[in-house]
């Protein structure tokens, strides 16, 4: 039942939006990383199918389970290779077998389909994630760009030099390339496997999306500068502030979730940042104009978001179009807060926001709104 309990708990976080599915999964130290990892991402390939089938079936109502854990266990016994548990929870399910079963094989009739497959939306299908490639940046706090490239060309990886034109970025095998923009950002083919990696386990890499470094590469603070990193966990974006930064300055790190703030410090840890500052504390209620903050000129902003933008995250289940315009307003409303609460810092020179979200309303509609009511920005 470990592997269930496990697996609920890190699709449950994905759809909270707190993290990579792959990283979740590796960090979760569990003893069959690809067993869990195989089932996860199948769990979450079929999301919206499973759901529908419990809510048709009723099957949390029958037995008190929660959604995700409800889901890896339908996934398994109507898709996957059956269960693999015993004890009162398979006693449960299999009760509830035949009811699933049938629900399933309606749904296929209704969509005019044989095969399970069949059931997912076409970008599914596509598994779009699988065509992207794998982005690593080096940690500039622990080696330099040219030795991790010396280690990787003596571990059997083929350096083909900085990329020229996005088509370089189309890589096979062991091949990889310097990134078009940032230096120290490497660019491998799609699947390659990073987790169990020296240079990884060292922290003399961080395994991040390319997006993901443009925030602080844009913010650009130099060394010796008071920062802001306004909602920070897990902090990727917080060590690489650290790294352009040098670990010389002060770094401010806030977040609201307490577990996510203790993984976060290990983060850091093994990253070998030491500038910074970590407090779980609501953001909207720092001081602005608490004497520790007096010399804050640079603040990054990347506020909780819909998501939308992230490929390994989106759903494309059709939602509820009044549900979701509600969220994305909740959503805008909060992000709009954090940006005037962040330009009542007395020195602040530079502000970058961002959001993993390709909505306008979280975006260039959050811009706007916030320049409105503060002119002198």
């Amino acid at each position: 039942m470990a592997l269930y309990v496990k697996a609920a708990e890190i699709l449950q976080k994905a759809e909270m939006k707190q993290g990579a599915l792959k990283t979740l999964v590796y960090d979760s130290k569990f003893p069959s990383i690809k067993q869990l990892f195989a089932l996860v991402c199948e769990t979450q390939k079929f999301s919206s199918i499973l759901q529908e089938i419990i809510e048709s079936t009723k099957l949390l109502k029958h037995t008190k389970l929660k959604m995700t854990l409800a889901k890896v266990l339908v996934y398994d016994l109507l898709i996957g290779q059956g269960l693999k548990c015993g004890g009162t929870w398979k006693a449960k399910m299999m009760k509830h077998r035949p009811r699933l079963q049938a629900e399933l094989a309606r749904m296929k009739v209704r969509r005019k389909v044989s095969r399970n497959e069949d059931l997912l939306p076409a970008s599914a299908q596509q598994t779009p994630g699988d065509q992207l490639p794998r982005y690593v940046r080096v940690n500039t706090l622990k080696t330099s760009v040219e030795d991790a490239v010396d280690y990787l060309k003596r571990d059997g990886f083929s350096y083909l030099g900085q990329a020229l034109k996005l088509d370089n970025l189309t890589l096979k095998n062991k091949d990889f390339v310097m990134d078009l923009h940032l230096p120290e950002l490497l660019v491998f083919s799609p699947k390659t496997e990073f987790h169990d990696h020296f240079l990884y386990k060292a922290g003399h890499i961080i395994l991040q999306d390319k997006a993901s470094c443009l925030p602080a590469y844009l913010l650009d603070p130099p060394p010796g500068s008071h920062i802001i990193d306004a909602c920070a966990a897990p902090g990727n974006k917080t060590s690489h502030l650290a790294a352009i930064m040098k670990n010389r300055g002060r770094l401010f790190a806030f977040d609201l979730d307490g577990k996510r703030l203790a993984t976060m410090s290990t983060l850091l840890l093994r990253a070998g940042v030491t500038c910074h500052q970590l407090a779980n504390q609501d953001f909207l209620k720092v001081d602005t104009n608490g004497p520790q903050y007096k010399d804050v000129e640079y603040i990054l902003l990347d506020p909780s978001c819909s998501g939308s933008g992230m490929v390994c995250l989106r759903d494309d289940s059709a939602a509820h179009p009044e549900e979701e315009k509600a969220r994305l307003a909740s959503l805008a409303s909060f992000q709009l807060k954090c940006l005037n609460h962040s330009l009542r810092f007395p020195r602040l020179k530079r502000l970058v926001y961002s959001t993993c979200s390709i909505h306008s309303q979280e975006n260039e509609e959050v811009i706007a709104a916030c320049l409105q009511q503060n002119p002198n920005f």
